[in-house]
């Protein structure tokens, strides 16, 4: 297929051609310096190992405002006054972008990509228009999308959560929200749709009844599942964890928080995690904890990708450089199954400064260059180091002898407490931590 750089009818990202791969000798900002997406590592493409996604609301709604101004960024889509004209023309630069990058994915919330109306049905025909635009641009440049989502937190009525609202009318405005956004989903062929749960929590106990909310989420998303089975959505639903902000305490804390909630009512089957960097710094996690802890209950499903300040404790959302955390990511999905049916998504924004149009481009490509970069470390880490022979080696008493039958529960725990007088004090052994660590940077380059 012909590239069609415009997908529309003008080009907003003049003298930006198709970004191409160079090598990590070309100084050009605007070229691929380690993401080859057609190289072969582990058995993969670089692209279906990543299957990159662009966050449409960063990217193209995203003007720069923080808490303490308002944005900094004029975007060409903004000027125009009329919004569903608006949202047709960022629309349009949305699809150039990711044409031009060549991602193969997107991402959306109902309210970026469409306006809302004075009432619920011109809102859900606003989103039917918008949506059948977007199916055409889909079939035009063979982008796709990774997943929809409803956004059930910036509304005003929502300021005491949506699904948990103690008000039963402020509820079923999130029923039609979801129920709208995924048969958008279903009628772009997402592969996935996403729950995140922005203000599904509380400020105090004192106003709050924790279980009765609790009891609402999961039900409520029981029934999402049940009508988008019935209306033929094939794909994953996802939940993402975030501990804090907006809510002071949120109900899907982190992943083993969400793993438990998945559990307790019965959604393991359909629901999996969105996984975010900056959310699991929050948490008090690495990023690769969360995801390791994801894949061993067998509920890992797709990634949001950017990294957080360490010097600021709230979501600042940008674009994931760091070489040590890719390497380690990447390390963890080699020793899984990849990210499966999810993708890489992101959920980054360039700086409140970066003003220019170029600077998204350079953000995406950074960051793109940087967990290609950890992809070759890690896969070198696996297949020419003796990293995993060590960590091998540190477990090996459970490879045979007692230490197998334990863990095929053949033992008692009285038995189990008789061979600690058989064996005596164990002998000290180092766990070479620094040592490990070591092997990482020998293989970042």
């Amino acid at each position: 297929m012909p590239l069609d750089v415009t997908i529309g009818n003008k080009e907003y990202f003049q003298g930006i051609d198709k970004i191409e791969f160079e090598g990590p000798d070309s100084r050009n900002p605007l070229a691929f310096k380690y993401y080859d997406e057609n190289k072969i590592v582990a058995g993969k493409t670089m692209k279906e190992h990543f299957r990159f996604s662009v966050a449409y609301w960063h990217s193209f709604c995203g003007t720069g405002g923080d808490p303490f101004g308002p944005g900094t960024m004029v975007f060409p889509w903004d000027e125009i006054q009329d919004p569903m004209a608006a949202a047709k023309a960022r629309l349009d630069a949305a699809f150039e972008f990711f044409t031009k990058l060549g991602v193969p994915f997107y991402c959306f919330h109902d309210r970026d990509i469409s306006p809302e109306g004075d009432n619920v049905k011109e809102t859900e025909d606003n989103l039917k228009e918008i949506i059948d635009i977007a199916y055409e641009k889909q079939g035009k440049s063979g982008v796709k999308l990774l997943w929809g989502t409803a956004n059930l937190f910036s509304n005003p009525r929502y300021m005491n959560g949506a699904i948990t609202n103690p008000d039963f009318q402020v509820l079923t405005h999130a029923a039609a929200q979801v129920k709208a956004a995924l048969d958008a989903t279903i009628k772009l062929g997402g592969d996935n749709y996403v729950f995140w749960g922005g203000r599904e929590g509380y400020y105090s106990l004192l106003n709050t009844d924790m279980k009765r909310e609790l009891d609402h989420l999961g039900l409520f998303l029981q029934k999402a599942r049940d009508y988008g089975r019935e209306s033929g959505f094939e794909g994953t639903f996802l939940i993402e964890p975030k501990p804090m902000e907006p809510s002071k305490h949120q109900y899907d804390f982190d992943v083993s928080a969400v793993v438990a909630f998945i559990h307790k009512y019965g959604l393991e089957k359909d629901y999996k995690l969105n996984i975010e960097n900056n959310h699991a710094t929050l948490a008090g996690h690495t990023y690769a904890h969360e995801v390791q802890t994801a894949i061993d209950y067998g509920l890992f499903g797709s990634l949001d990708i950017n990294q957080g300040d360490p010097m600021n404790g709230w979501d600042t959302d940008e674009f994931l450089l760091n070489l040590y955390d890719a390497t380690e990511l990447m390390l963890v999905l080699l020793n899984g199954d990849g990210v499966g049916n999810g993708g890489m998504n992101f959920d980054a924004k360039t700086r409140r400064n970066s003003t220019d149009l170029e600077d998204i481009f350079i953000g995406h490509i950074g960051s793109m260059d940087a967990l290609a970069r950890g992809l070759l470390a890690a896969d070198g880490i696996l297949n020419k180091s003796n990293l995993p022979d060590m960590k091998k080696e540190r477990y090996s008493s459970f490879d045979q002898g007692d230490g197998s039958s334990f863990e095929n529960g053949n033992f008692r725990l009285d038995e189990l407490a008789n061979l600690a007088e058989v064996y005596g004090e164990p002998k000290q052994t180092s766990g070479k931590q620094e040592l490990y660590e070591a092997i990482i940077n020998q293989y970042i380059r």
